[in-house]
């Protein structure tokens, strides 16, 4: 029988409480609170595009700390339900448009964490969410499970648009890197023999 990709992390500290189940061979399902109504939105998107079952609570002193934890749990969530990565696509891209905008997303999952990120947002209808910390959350999210992440608002005037097109096309591209080749037979998808744990 299949082990299932999936994973459970807690975390605690002063700053906050999170609890995180994700289950990478879902589909789409979540239950989501931590607290911040628009984040919620955003990870539910991720969620649901991303065809992963998804639960999430979490609390905390203060937005900035709980968006930045939940990033560090679903990075290494994601890590442990990966495990040594043998047979997934490795790489995805996806473009979402909603409405006004239109928002890119591009991911390895290469062992190396990092961003490059382009992200205009003008502050204009986020309900209290700050835009900079969707920001803060890529980039935690892509140190902690060791992966390259670009992403990138090409256009747009409504911010609420432009974030949730950002996660929907950041949830298609995980769907597809993420997914296994049988052609691969359980390698590795690299011509180097290993990817950085």
């Amino acid at each position: 029988m299949k082990k299932p990709r999936a994973a459970t992390i807690k975390r605690e500290s002063k700053e906050t409480k999170v609890s995180l189940e994700l289950n990478l061979d879902g589909s789409g399902q979540w239950q989501i609170s931590t607290g911040i109504k628009m984040f919620d939105h955003l990870l539910s998107q991720l969620a649901q595009h991303g065809r992963f079952d998804l639960k999430i609570t979490a609390s905390g002193d203060d937005q900035h700390h709980v968006a930045e934890d939940v990033a560090i749990c679903l990075g290494k969530a994601l890590g442990e339900a990966l495990g040594e990565k043998r047979s997934i696509i490795r790489m995805g891209d996806a473009a979402v448009p909603m409405d006004d905008a239109i928002a890119a997303a591009a991911v390895d999952i290469s062992g190396r964490g990092y961003t490059v990120l382009d992200l205009p947002f003008t502050d204009n209808d986020m309900h209290g969410f700050a835009t900079d910390l969707i920001r803060h959350f890529l980039e935690s999210l892509a140190i902690e499970a060791r992966l390259n992440l670009h992403a990138r608002i090409l256009y747009g005037s409504n911010d609420h648009h432009k974030a949730e097109a950002l996660f929907k096309a950041l949830g298609r591209a995980l769907d597809i890197a993420t997914r296994v080749d049988e052609r691969l037979s359980g390698e590795l998808p690299t011509t180097k023999g290993l990817l950085e744990e």
